[in-house]
């Protein structure tokens, strides 16, 4: 499964669930997770999307560890079979 097949299948799960999942875009400041996933009653956490079996370059890992102390939740999601328990997580959270 392809990187792009992933994220699409992400985004129709998060709508399914009530919320959004925009790209998201932080130009000037490179690394920053694929995807924002925003779930009703104000749950939220950034999404990594990868190819299966691949891993974040090391930018992108400093990044998440930025997000992370700062309090966000971030995921690097590289198979469809995670994204259910990606979400109940941020649900629940």
């Amino acid at each position: 499964m392809r990187e792009r097949a992933i994220e699409q299948k992400l985004t129709l799960m998060v709508k399914k669930q009530g919320g959004i999942c925009p790209k998201f875009v932080s130009p000037g400041f490179d690394g920053m997770p694929d995807r924002i996933v925003l779930l009703p009653s104000g749950r939220m956490a950034f999404v990594e999307v990868k190819a299966p079996g691949k891993k974040p370059r090391a930018l992108q890992t400093s990044r998440h560890t930025l997000l992370r102390r700062l309090g966000f939740r971030v995921y690097v999601l590289d198979n469809e079979e995670q994204i259910g328990g990606i979400l109940d997580e941020i649900r629940t959270a």
